[in-house]
């Protein structure tokens, strides 16, 4: 089973805005490596986006089973269905993610400390750096 750290973030809030995604092998080596600027969006926008370039991935490699792991709580637990996604500018992403997830045979998702997410943050950072550079 791949493992997909995810992360998703904004300079402000809302803000220039990135995403950062590290696929890895079980055995810890990186199998893929994405990262994505926004423009100016939300933090929460911005990891939803996270998740969804990381499902896509998967989805279209043929990949079928991942543990998705977020700093994010809010994102796993809307995922997990222990939160309800209440605010209509996630709505969306939210769908789109879960639509996602029908497509692979087995995802489950995990929180994590920040301090177990950082590859995932680094390549959001510098997403961010790029939403900065075309502000």
């Amino acid at each position: 089973m791949l493992v997909a750290y995810i992360d998703g973030g904004s300079r402000g809030n809302p803000g220039p805005a990135g995403y950062g995604v590290r696929i890895e092998e079980p055995d810890g080596a990186v199998h893929a490596e994405l990262r994505g600027a926004l423009g100016t969006a939300t933090n929460n926008v911005a990891e939803y986006r996270g998740l969804i370039a990381a499902l896509t991935f998967l989805v279209d490699t043929g990949q079928r089973q991942v543990l998705v792991r977020s700093d994010s709580q809010l994102l796993v637990r809307q995922m997990q269905g222990k939160y309800r996604v209440r605010h209509p500018g996630l709505q969306p992403l939210h769908q789109e993610a879960s639509a996602l997830v029908q497509q692979l045979e087995g995802t489950r998702f995990e929180h994590v400390p920040r301090a177990s997410n950082t590859e995932a943050d680094r390549l959001a950072n510098l997403a961010m750096d790029e939403a900065e550079a075309e502000a």
